[in-house]
């Protein structure tokens, strides 16, 4: 069983407003220098979604990826200290755009090029923009079912389920494999590596 979580590289969230500025030329918001970057904290809650399927089927393959450009390794190598199997860095100019359409088809375009997946993960949106559109239309491309707004998720005999968030509650909801799954903040915190994960996956290239 594959699994292939969704991970985008955003500016960091905490960052106090009058320290962001905002590129005009690149319709983007631009966080101060020296800050580092941070993974989406959606699509680290999409990663613990995949960590806790792994923790019951070990022999499950998690890879992580990412389209975007100017990447922070250290930062993205984090999901590797957490636990995926593989990262994935799809790094190119072109992919520093708010255009959720072509991110989407070209995270497609990665899925096929890796042989498909049995699960694709991913954030129920991006800090940065908020569009929640890549996930809906990644499934789209694979002609794939989609399942939102997770927080539970579990797989079995082919299908996945899922606990769907609602204003007054959950709904419980499933789809055939292969699928996408948007994940909320309502599922948990992504794990904290141990340190012997954070120094192994620092020696790795």
């Amino acid at each position: 069983m594959r699994l292939i979580v969704c991970l985008k590289q955003v500016v960091d969230p905490r960052i106090a407003g009058p320290a962001l500025t905002v590129d005009l030329q690149r319709k983007k918001i631009v966080g101060a220098q020296r800050t580092p970057p941070v993974i989406n904290g959606y699509d680290e809650q999409a990663l613990e979604a995949a960590l806790r399927l792994k923790d019951a089927h070990p022999d499950w393959e998690i890879i992580g990826l990412s389209a975007g450009t100017a990447f922070d390794t250290n930062v993205m190598k984090g999901a590797l200290a957490a636990g995926a199997d593989d990262l994935i860095l799809i790094d190119d100019p072109a992919l520093d755009t708010w255009d959720s359409g072509y991110l989407a088809r070209v995270l497609a375009a990665a899925v096929r090029k890796l042989g498909g997946a049995d699960l694709v993960l991913c954030g129920r949106q991006a800090s940065d923009w908020d569009n929640a559109q890549v996930p809906l239309l990644l499934a789209e491309l694979l002609d794939w079912p989609c399942l939102t707004v997770a927080r539970k998720v579990e797989v079995a005999e082919g299908r996945a389920q899922i606990e769907r968030v609602l204003a007054d509650g959950f709904q419980t909801m499933a789809a055939d494999l292969p699928a996408v799954i948007t994940v909320t903040s309502e599922l948990g915190t992504l794990r904290y590596p141990s340190v012997r994960a954070r120094l192994q996956v620092a020696r790795r290239r």
